[in-house]
């Protein structure tokens, strides 16, 4: 069991406005998210002496600029008004934003900062973006050059042998897709609050790489959200309950020399990092009372929900049906909508709302007796890692 289970907790949330359309630049709502999450925890700025994130552009040949593509540390520390002496700082490039998360983590459990905040703000541009071109070397000498290299056809690809091994059909996705647009619509936060989906809607999507179709997936959008992270002893006299973190998992598999990832890779990455997770915490998948998990491109949910034993590989498909993955159902799954329907954020949504679970503000969405929150970020192959939360230490 992990030395540090249950001495750091999770103490405050914030968002910025998730939107398609953009007003300002990127840093001020990656300000707007960080001041937030303090104000959320009761926390002035100016006891805040850590800082990180992932600040790595979503989509293939984005541009840098400093506050409009990416929100960097060094942004962060001369724009906010924190402690006169930053005492620890991260900045990460693998494992989507929990990898930062988990930076912070550590860096409390070590007495290296008092109060870390960590953030993450993703750019919408307008107009087609991430559109394939230019030289490429590797791997991807073998594929881009017809065509195949967008991330949605490399998610396509395993997908397409996952249903063809499994049985699996979109019918049997438009259950998953759907369930979570009806809890967008109770989260005030996701960008389709006030847009139903029903399964016509699913079903007659147009599609993006066969069999993945435009609600398979995730809406991008400008925004930000923060998390603000303390030890459990100052946790416990701030303004809401906290979320104390049991254990966490990243990807450490080593990685084959492929094109592109196949469905055995993920699968295997997968139980590597969830094996991580119930190791550190001493708990299992029996203990979970909600998922929030990853859903960048709808596929990679079904793969988490196999990976940490809720079912039998290749019977995700058939576990969510029956509403099962309802907020009053067995495993309530993405209770704030995920990536599909409250806005890309890499996870970082997943994580607010595990703590809005765990703390029992999480509203309409709000699921009975809730103690355990397993998140996941990224699909279990790319950059994977995840963690639980707990309501008690």
């Amino acid at each position: 069991m992990w030395d540090s289970r249950g001495k750091v907790a999770i103490a405050g949330v914030g968002f910025s406005e998730l939107t398609r359309e953009a007003s300002g630049p990127l840093g001020l709502r990656a300000m707007d998210a960080c001041r937030n999450a303090a104000a959320d925890a009761g926390v002035p700025l100016d006891q805040i002496d850590g800082l990180a994130t992932y600040p790595e552009a979503p989509f293939r040949g984005a541009g840098h600029r400093e506050g409009i593509d990416v929100v960097t540390v060094d942004y962060m520390l001369r724009h906010l008004d924190l402690a006169p002496e930053i005492r620890w700082y991260a900045q990460t490039e693998q494992g989507m934003v929990l990898s930062a998360v988990i930076e912070a983590i550590n860096a409390v459990a070590a007495g290296a900062c008092n109060y870390a905040l960590v953030w993450r703000a993703l750019h919408r541009p307008m107009g087609i973006y991430g559109s394939l071109g230019g030289t490429v070397s590797g791997p991807a000498e073998f594929t881009m050059p017809y065509g195949f290299g967008a991330s949605f056809q490399n998610h396509s690809f395993s997908y397409q042998r996952y249903m063809s091994k499994f049985g699996a059909k979109r019918e049997h996705m438009a259950t998953m897709v759907v369930n979570q647009r009806a809890n967008a619509n109770k989260n005030p936060h996701a960008y389709f609050h006030d847009r139903k989906m029903t399964r016509d809607d699913y079903m007659n999507a147009r599609m993006i790489a066969d069999p993945l179709c435009l609600f398979d997936c995730d809406v991008p959008v400008e925004g930000a959200v923060a998390v603000l992270l303390t030890s459990a002893e100052r946790a416990r006299d701030l303004k809401n309950p906290p979320a104390y973190v049991a254990g966490y998992g990243q990807n450490t598999d080593r990685r084959p020399a492929l094109p592109v990832y196949t469905l055995v890779n993920y699968m295997k990455s997968g139980r590597s990092i969830m094996n991580q997770i119930w190791e550190r915490s001493g708990l299992s998948n029996k203990d979970v009372d909600v998922a929030e998990m990853y859903d960048g491109f709808a596929p990679s949910t079904f793969y988490w929900l196999e990976s940490a034993g809720f079912c039998g590989e290749g019977e995700a498909f058939q576990f969510v049906q029956d509403g099962r993955i309802e907020i009053g159902g067995e495993l309530p799954l993405n209770t704030n909508g995920g990536a599909l329907s409250e806005g890309r954020l890499h996870s970082m949504g997943h994580l607010a709302e595990a703590v809005y679970q765990i703390s029992g503000r999480a509203g309409e969405r709000q699921v009975k007796d809730c103690n355990v929150a397993l998140v996941t970020a990224g699909s279990p192959m790319l950059r994977g890692s995840g963690m639980l939360l707990t309501s008690e230490p």
